[in-house]
Parts: structure tokens; sequence; C-alpha cells
């Protein structure tokens, strides 16, 4: 399967879900597009050239082969609970950041030092859910401006446990506009989220080029 083959859909229609939905849409990709605020999605929608079709989240679990999850991590772990079983069989893309504020202005991790939240949440999933840890690794404004750059394209890093996952992510990751690099399998994304080697707020510090990645992979 391919992702021309697959039905995409993203829940969440913060910064982070509302940015891939604009990244998709100028990549071609039409895709199902659902968040607790209803209106929030139908501008989104509204604003990408009938590339998004606003449902239900219930339709979206129920249709989709790839979601995007572009929600907090408490609210993911909610949807897991709520849906289960019926995740099964399908691609599910986790940009999650396990950070919340500190009490001084900035954040800090929610979850153990040596935790990530790609294995917690691949942990908490059905058997036959493949999740795939991709689309975190860049603030929303970078993940906007940094897409389809010349002459070189900026990466995306991604982790999959599932080869045949991780290469339909790696196609949605070019749809979007970037070149993806993947850094291993779900253990290797506590690296891709923030804070650790490969993001943009932490030691990598910036968006970087395929060969830039390569040598700090």
């Amino acid at each position: 399967m391919t992702i021309s083959d697959s039905t995409v859909a993203i829940i969440g229609t913060g910064n982070i879900g509302s940015t891939l939905a604009a990244n998709f849409a100028a990549g071609g990709q039409d895709f199902l597009l659902a968040g607790r605020d209803q209106e929030a999605a139908h501008k989104i929608a509204s604003d990408l050239n009938r590339h998004a079709e606003v449902v239900s989240i219930d339709e979206v679990v129920e249709r989709a082969d790839v979601l995007v999850l572009a929600v907090w991590l408490d609210v993911f772990e909610q949807l897991i609970a709520q849906y289960g079983e019926r995740l099964a069989g399908k691609v599910i893309i986790d940009p999650t950041n396990p950070i919340g504020p500190d009490g001084t202005g900035g954040f800090k991790k929610i979850i153990g030092e040596q935790e990530s939240s790609g294995q917690v949440l691949a942990g908490l999933l059905p058997a036959g859910a493949r999740l795939v840890k991709a689309f975190g690794t860049l603030s929303a404004p970078t993940l906007s401006s940094a897409a389809r750059r010349e002459p070189e394209r900026a990466v995306q890093f991604y982790a999959a446990a599932d080869d045949t996952a991780g290469d339909l992510v790696a196609e949605l990751i070019r749809t979007g506009g970037y070149e993806p690099v993947r850094v291993g399998g779900l253990g290797q994304s506590i690296r891709i989220e923030m804070f650790g080697d490969l993001h943009e707020y932490g030691a990598l510090g910036r968006v970087v080029t395929k060969s830039e990645a390569l040598a700090a992979v």
C-alpha cells in the first residue's frame, strides 16, 4: 500500500495539526480532518482547496488507514482508551512531545527522563496498530516555513518499528515538503522528541539537510 492508496487523516486543529494540514494540501494530499473544535476544523479546511474533508473523530477512526494524532500526550492516551481495538490495523503517527509548563515560563518533561512518549503510546495501542514517531521534531512555525526548501529539502526525522508503516510515513513526509530520514525503531523516539539530540529544541537546534541529518544520526 502507498499513501496514494491510503485514506489519511489528521486529528487535531492546533498549531501542529493546522500546519500539517496546510503542508499536506500543498503537496496535493487529500485527507480527513477532525478535532474537538469542529468550527476550527472547518476554518482550516476552507483554505485548503478542497483537499481536507471535515468529519467527526468517530468517522476518522472508521475510515482512515493512516492517522496523525496532532494532540497533547494526555489526549492521545484518552483517544487510545476510547477507541481501543478500532485502531487495530491502522498506522498511527505520533508527533507528541511529552512536555508541560515548568512554572517559570518554560517547559519540562512530564514523563521519566529516559522515557519517550512514542514508546509509552506504542505500549497502549492494541495489537495490529503500528505506531510511527514523526512530525514532532520541528516547532509549528518552522514546520511551516521550512517546507519545500530549494534546492535541497529540509529533513523530517521519523522512527518506526514496522518497515511498511515507516515507508508510508516517509511518503507522507515527502508529500508535506520534507526529506524523510529514519532514525531507527521506536526505541530511538526519545532522540526526536523535545530536548532530544535530533530535535529543534534539543542538541540539534535547527533545521538540517539530508547530508547533515545522516551525519547526526
